[in-house]
């Protein structure tokens, strides 16, 4: 995989990537890739598997194999902001997701499901609010 690292504006010398823990790099890399439309290097001996944009343009998700199991709640998680929430929420339980939340959490014009990975990491897909076009 090639291409450009994210920067997005911040310093010029400093590269975005996301660092997730897992236990199982080929089931985390199946999920996330599928999830995000992204492709994996090949899974090596280390405890690390790069996940990229297809484009190989964008933020980096790098997964680290941890030996002991998610035990509290994330201190930092992921957003899917997408145009249809309970599409999307549905296409991810198929790809292995578990949904937290029974129906949409709604805030602000915002709806959003809190769903957990194969690892129990937990995430959100949201659906932004619908802009008024009316004047």
């Amino acid at each position: 995989m090639t291409g450009r690292p994210a920067r997005f504006g911040g310093r010029n010398d400093v590269v975005l990537a996301v660092v997730l823990d897992c236990a199982d790099l080929a089931r985390s890399g199946a999920f996330w890739c599928g999830a995000l439309g992204y492709v994996a290097e090949p899974l090596g001996p280390g405890r690390y598997r790069r996940l990229l944009p297809a484009d190989g343009d964008g933020v980096e998700l790098l997964l680290q194999r941890v030996p002991e199991p998610k035990a509290h709640k994330n201190r930092m998680h992921l957003d899917l902001r997408v145009p249809d929430l309970e599409a999307e929420v549905a296409r991810l339980v198929a790809l292995g997701a578990r949904c937290r939340t029974g129906s949409p959490v709604e805030e602000d014009g915002w709806a959003w499901h809190v769903l957990a990975d194969p690892d129990g990491n937990e995430f959100c897909v949201l659906r932004p609010p619908v802009t008024s076009t009316a004047g």
